[in-house]
């Protein structure tokens, strides 16, 4: 069945509208050449760039949250990436098109991340989509993804009910929380979690491009 045309569209954003994997893997490996060890292989990396540190320092490290070392590391990590996250950063092919199309379409559209706003606000106006109507990050309200109040802090800031909103975005915790806040979900199959068998988690829709939304809107 067709989704119902909604009157917003949230975005996530690492792996949804923005490839960020390239500097997150960056940070993560400055803290290994750091420790004279040599970089961890990208192609190891980029899966679980919406992990953010948990799953890069996982997969560069080999540890966790709650291993005696994580924190410190997680600190360095951090840092590393404030002082260099729109080196290689690029919106992904095809999301210039789609967010034209939705102003065209007069449709608002936001961001919901579980990056944090330090690293969010930065990042928003250096690659583009600074005419986001809200931009929600992990420390807006009390909870992150797969929690819904940040959905929900969205649609309120947009005066849309969270029924008539879409969700957009690549990884279980964005359809989850899309789902808990009772908005229509769709999974991007063209972020990091592509990998994912299978990929929808139980999303209304599965698009494998940004302009396949352009397709769904249009119907």
């Amino acid at each position: 069945m067709p989704l119902a045309a909604p009157r917003a569209i949230l975005f996530d954003l690492d792996g949804t509208l923005a490839d960020t994997a390239p500097d997150l893997a960056a940070a993560v490996n400055r803290l290994r050449r750091e420790r004279g060890l040599e970089p961890t292989p990208y192609n190891l990396l980029r899966p679980v760039a919406s992990a953010g540190a948990r799953g890069l320092i996982g997969a560069a490290f080999g540890i966790a949250p709650g291993d005696e070392a994580y924190e410190s590391l997680r600190v360095a990590f951090l840092d590393n990436y404030e002082s260099a996250l729109a080196v290689e950063t690029t919106l992904f092919d095809g999301v210039p098109a789609l967010l034209d199309h939705l102003q065209a379409a007069g449709l608002d559209w936001g961001i919901v991340t579980n990056k944090a706003a330090r690293f969010t606000d930065a990042l928003v106006s250096q690659i583009g989509l600074q005419h986001a109507a809200c931009v929600i990050s992990g420390d807006t309200t009390p909870h992150t993804k797969p929690h819904p109040a940040p959905l929900l802090e969205a649609a309120q800031r947009l005066g849309v009910a969270p029924q008539d909103c879409w969700y957009v975005g690549d990884d279980l915790r964005d359809i989850q929380a899309g789902q808990a806040a009772g908005m229509h979900t769709v999974a991007a199959a063209w972020g990091y979690c592509g990998h994912s068998e299978p990929l929808n988690w139980g999303a209304d829709v599965l698009a494998d491009s940004p302009l396949q939304l352009i397709s769904l809107l249009d119907r």
